[in-house]
């Protein structure tokens, strides 16, 4: 039998090894995310990108050095500021290093690489609050000085000139920057627009309406720019799980290291108020912790010793000595923090538009803009170049079309934080949108809709003795088997078994138990025992397993063991037929009458019972090929048990991923606690990222779109279309950072 298990044991590792191939072609092509390279990844290598502040510059940056010479593939989170190069091979890794950290710099002004980046932070921060600080005081200073020449009645020269330096002290960075940019080769970017947009004013006499545009626009960018760092912070804090140390116990001393110098083996000290830095075994101290950072849950856990302890866990009162299990890089906390800093690479289609449509929309809307100021002076006699060069300055102004590359990533990234929060991994943002499009969720049943555990269900009698003491006697009986039944008998008896009393112990497989308990013959087991030894009997119709008890020749009744539902299964299901979901089924290798009671209890519409492992992934097939286009078929699994059928799935959601490495690998969403509901609040967090997101979508193109029409008739000014601009920006990034709130109820649907 061992060898038997070691043999499954490695058929289901094959199946997981080759799940990123599964994923890779099942992902193209059903949740809609590009990806033109199949080959497995040798090196992977992370950068911190300082200085960056422009996600459409983040946006070309990944493009750019993902056409490079041995990077298989390129991925810039603007949000975390994580550039992930996933390499051909490691050789020649410092020349590639100098290729991508130029195409940085070229690309944003002040931009770098940063490879250590943890023992730079504060360095960089330093610098950067220094260069904030100098940039404030020029625009303050600006300021004052464009408030004297509205203000103050002076002659029309010193009034221009004031205007002319207020200008140079607010938009010289700006113009410097466009300048550089433009050497580089990069014209269409938001410096060069608002460089032309003020000078342009300045030149058709607009003097107090050009600053005034540079003027604004800065103030709107240095708002902008402390709402996505407090966006960031937001997201940060949403996982902050990651522990600052350890306390490795040394002989009868504790010595504080980093949790990455921590071996398997030793012995780690956990204050109360402590975060658990590795993942362990409790060897000394009882304790209740906090595990809410990893499953969202609120309800304390007890442990003491014995039990294991998962990395980011915090430990709320005793003394514990954990022996380490894992190292760092393979701790829960870890795989957790590597899943959702990644997940953003993964975009949702919704993402891969947004992208594409910007790349097209500014140069179109300068070419617009080009056609207003030119055209009309020369077609119609009584247009003036000034009054329509005017026009097209606002044209200019409004196109940056930043409130889309900053919001619509920062929405479905607070999506996952959020989640995150509560419990879930969602390892990308495309699985995050295909939660939308959910048309029938398949469940398997054992540790999924049940708790997979068998309990004593009922005691039926039908001789002389009383329920309790039939239950005695089945104890005894069972109390030398290893058999789960027996375990779930001895749980239900829950007294202390003398084994004394028992002798002639035989348990035969496929029948079950006789034994001699005080000088009784008992016989325990199924219907064919009882045929066998010709005892009459009435058999029972119970759905369950159902356990026949005689003594000395005569049937004295039996006893019902069966798996027990979860207790938020059936208002899940019921639940998600109210949120949209329009088929729920379940898959079972369990017996078809005890299969069908359970789904009939729970509301499943349908159900397939017996099954084995690969005619589970022959009816998910089957079933997926009655989905209507466009939608998704998800399926919900207890783990690695599960692994072929969440690899066909379009959404894998895998139940209880917490402490299990197969879990948090084999799906797409992970659900770190045993709660069928948890499924709901996924889709909940799903459907609140997709409103945000298409609310942030209509309200940068329809005001822009206003905007543009207002200021080609000559009715908008460059005041509205700085609002259309940065205004729009910052209102859409407010209003993605809502996403990050959501508390889901277990219940209710948005």
């Amino acid at each position: 039998m061992k060898k038997n298990r070691n043999n499954d044991a490695n058929t289901w590792k094959g199946e997981t090894m080759t799940r990123g191939q599964q994923n890779l072609t099942k992902t193209k092509k059903r949740i809609g995310v590009s990806s033109s390279k199949a080959t497995l990844p040798n090196v992977k290598k992370t950068y911190t990108v300082t200085g960056l502040g422009c996600a459409h510059c983040a946006e070309r940056m990944e493009r750019e050095i993902g056409r490079l010479a041995g990077v298989s593939e390129a991925r810039l989170d603007f949000v975390n500021k994580k550039l992930t190069l996933v390499l051909d091979t490691a050789e020649e890794l410092d020349q590639l290093k100098s290729k991508v950290r130029a195409i940085v710099k070229r690309i944003e002004y002040g931009a770098d690489i940063d490879d250590k980046a943890e023992s730079h932070d504060h360095e960089h921060d330093h610098e950067h609050e220094h260069h904030e600080s100098q940039n404030i005081w020029l625009l303050v200073s600006g300021a004052v000085l464009f408030l004297a020449a509205v203000l103050l009645s002076l002659p029309q020269f010193p009034k221009i000139l004031l205007f002319a330096v207020s200008l140079v002290l607010i938009g010289g960075e700006i113009y410097e920057k466009a300048v550089r940019n433009i050497i580089r080769g990069r014209v269409f970017d938001e410096n060069f627009l608002m460089s032309i947009a003020s000078i342009g004013a300045f030149i058709i006499g607009e003097y107090a309406e050009g600053v005034a545009v540079m003027l604004f626009y800065q103030i709107g960018e240095y708002v902008q720019a402390r709402a996505v760092d407090k966006s960031r912070r937001s997201i940060a804090s949403l996982m902050d799980i990651k522990p600052e140390y350890a306390n490795r116990k040394v002989g009868n001393e504790t010595v504080r290291v980093a949790p990455e110098q921590i071996a398997v083996g030793d012995l780690i000290v956990v204050k109360p108020g402590e975060k658990i830095p590795l993942d362990g075994t409790v060897v000394e101290g009882t304790s209740m912790l906090d595990t809410s950072a990893l499953t969202g849950e609120s309800l304390r856990q007890e442990v003491s010793e014995g039990h294991t302890v998962f990395s980011g866990s915090i430990n709320m009162n005793g003394l514990l000595t954990v022996k380490v299990t894992k190292p760092y890089g393979e701790s829960t906390v870890s795989k957790i923090l590597d899943l959702v800093e990644n997940a953003s690479s993964k975009k949702a289609p919704t993402e891969n538009f947004i992208t594409k449509f910007a790349r097209v929309y500014t140069p179109t809307v300068v070419t617009v803009a080009a056609l207003i100021a030119f055209i009309p002076p020369l077609v119609i006699k009584e247009a003036l170049f000034s009054q329509w060069l005017y026009r097209a300055l606002v044209f200019l102004v409004i196109s940056c079309p930043c409130a889309l590359v900053i919001s619509i990533p920062l929405g479905f990234f607070g999506g996952i934080g959020g989640a995150s929060a509560n419990g879930i991994l969602i390892k990308g943002g495309n699985y995050l949108e295909a939660l939308n499009q959910v048309d029938t969720v398949v469940f398997d049943k054992t540790g999924t809709l049940t708790k997979g555990v068998f309990e004593v269900d009922k005691i039926v009698t039908f001789g002389k003795l009383s329920k309790d003491e039939l239950l005695m006697l089945a104890a005894y009986a069972e109390s030398f088997s290893n058999h789960p039944i027996a375990a779930s008998v001895l749980k239900a008896y829950g007294k202390t078994v003398d084994k004394n009393l028992i002798s002639d112990f035989k348990e035969t497989a496929g029948f079950g138990i006789e034994a001699s308990i005080e000088g009784k013959k008992v016989l325990l087991g199924n219907e064919k025992l009882m045929k066998k030894e010709k005892i009459s009997f009435t058999k029972s119709d119970e759905a369950g397993t159902v356990v026949y008890l005689a003594v000395d020749g005569r049937f004295e009744g039996y006893i019902v063991i069966s798996d027990q539902v979860k207790g938020d299964s059936k208002i899940t299901v019921s639940t998600l037929k109210k949120s949209g979901v329009k088929k729920t089924v379940m898959l079972t290798g369990d017996k078809k009458e005890i299969s069908e009671r359970i789904s009939s209890d729970l509301g499943i519409d349908q159900v397939y019972a017996e099954l084995l492992p690969h005619e589970k992934v022959k009816v998910l097939e089957d079933l997926s090929k009655k989905i209507p286009q466009g939608k998704k078929l998800l399926f919900v699994g207890d783990g690695i048990n599960d692994a072929p059928v969440l690899a066909r799935a379009d959404i894998g959601v895998a139940m209880g991923g917490l402490g299990s490495d197969a879990a948090i690998e084999a799906a797409d969403i992970v659900l770190m606690t045993d709660e069928p509901s948890k499924l709901i609040s996924a889709l909940q967090i799903a459907s609140k990222t997709r409103s945000i997101v298409w609310q942030n979508i209509i309200l940068a193109l329809g005001v822009k779109a206003v905007v543009l029409v207002l200021g080609a008739g000559g009715i908008a000014s460059m005041w509205e279309a700085v609002f259309a601009d940065v205004g729009v920006a910052l209102l859409a990034i407010l209003n993605a950072l809502r996403v990050m709130r959501i508390r889901p109820g277990k219940s209710s649907f948005i």
